[in-house]
């Protein structure tokens, strides 16, 4: 009831419940089949054992979208300071070199050397460079084109104006990576995906005097998704002829929407449904397989093109066994009010039980007898009332 009210999460509720489950019972108990892909698209897959670790630095830029913001924010503040303390003591020892350091300290001790005469024609190869922290500073200074104005590079040195090249290359590619980085981290495909929805169950019911598989999807903004395709696979453990096991087989299953084809119109909510014949990996699905132990698993995947941005986003999600409702329909969302259609998300996943029969898609081909002992239900479901008009004048007959 408190989780129900939002006070306590439902994964908490659910995680005490199974405390008070008994040993011997929760160990008789098999475990839920484990997701391919989630509910909310992410793919639990654990990548072990990669020996060639070597690849993924010669793709960098990709390596740096994928990580995670602190990884990412960590690897460039520690790229500025490696860079500015490496220049830092290139200049300190072009200093070191060139006798700056001396020249500066003997000026600090005795500040009316300079009137003597030799001293005074010094150039050095920096300005104001007393130790390492000022050429630390200059560093920063040169990378970042801050330049306060008391150090300057002078004509003396050719070394000097060479890394002088060289900082302000290497600056310029840090800058362009990081901020490539940031602005494809911030564009990536699957924020858009965030709000494309779809029903949280999926329903068998019959359609055209057939069982199909239904589900719907939505797009919550107004910006269209251009070219947007869907499709469904089935992902179960199979085994050939030979005896070769294969643990996630993919099968395509062919999918009818109301356009035609695997391109949607995703204007408004609509219900995608799979016509479950003699070629459907669903053929022999019964109301008794649809529970949580049966290794089942249909991944649905919507593509399009963003039409704002014009990025190529995708959305996914699956349905396991004990997610799909049978005789079920979803329940009509789109209303005409005042000229334009609008949409009642509110019942995006809301269904209702419908007559179905409670066989497969084979006995149902084979034996048409039994839809002759099913009641149907209406084709339309709205309801209109009659309304009796009462006359709002009587006549009545002259005395003659």
């Amino acid at each position: 009831m408190l989780s129900r009210k939002g006070i306590i999460p439902e994964e908490y509720v659910l995680t005490r419940l199974a405390e008070d489950v008994p040993d011997h019972a929760r160990y008789r108990a098999r475990e839920r089949r484990a997701r391919f892909v989630g509910k909310n698209g992410a793919c639990n897959v654990a990548h072990k054992n990669i020996r060639e670790q070597g690849r993924f630095l010669q793709d960098v830029f990709t390596t740096l979208v994928d990580l995670k913001w602190p990884h990412t924010l960590l690897i460039f503040t520690m790229s500025f300071l490696c860079t500015w303390l490496l220049f830092g003591m290139v200049w300190w020892l072009i200093a070191f070199a060139h006798g700056d350091l001396d020249h500066s300290t003997r000026l600090q001790r005795d500040p009316g050397e300079g009137t003597a005469g030799a001293p005074a024609s010094f150039v050095p190869c920096v300005t104001s460079i007393h130790s390492f922290t000022s050429a630390f500073l200059f560093s920063i200074e040169v990378q970042v084109t801050i330049g306060f104005g008391g150090r300057m590079v002078t004509e003396e040195c050719p070394a000097a104006i060479l890394v002088l090249i060289v900082q302000n290359i290497v600056g310029l590619v840090i800058n362009a990576i990081m901020l490539g980085c940031i602005f494809m981290k911030t564009s990536q495909a699957h924020r858009r995906a965030e709000t494309l929805i779809f029903s949280k169950h999926a329903v068998i019911a019959l359609r055209e005097g057939k069982l199909c598989f239904m589900l719907r999807v939505g797009d919550l903004r107004k910006s269209m998704i251009i070219s947007a395709t869907i499709r469904m696979q089935v992902v179960k453990k199979t085994a050939s002829l030979e005896g070769e096991v294969v643990p996630l087989n993919q099968i395509d299953i062919q999918m009818e929407n109301p356009v035609g084809g695997n391109s949607i119109f995703l204007v408004s909510p609509l219900i995608i449904y799979h016509v479950i014949d003699k070629n459907s990996p669903l053929y022999d699905i019964s109301p008794t397989n649809l529970h949580h132990h049966e290794d089942l698993e249909i991944i649905v995947i919507l593509e399009g093109v963003v039409e704002t941005t014009g990025i190529t986003t995708q959305a996914r999600t699956s349905y396991l066994a004990d997610e799909i409702l049978w005789g079920q329909r979803f329940v009509p969302i789109v209303a005409e009010e005042d000229g334009r259609y609008s949409v009642d998300y509110s019942k995006f996943g809301n269904t209702v039980k419908v007559p179905t029969p409670s066989c497969t898609a084979r006995q149902l081909e084979e034996d048409r007898s039994i839809m002759d002992t099913m009641t149907l239900s209406p084709k339309s479901t709205i309801r209109r009332r009659s309304v009796k008009l009462k006359p709002k004048f009587t006549i009545s007959e002259e005395p003659s």
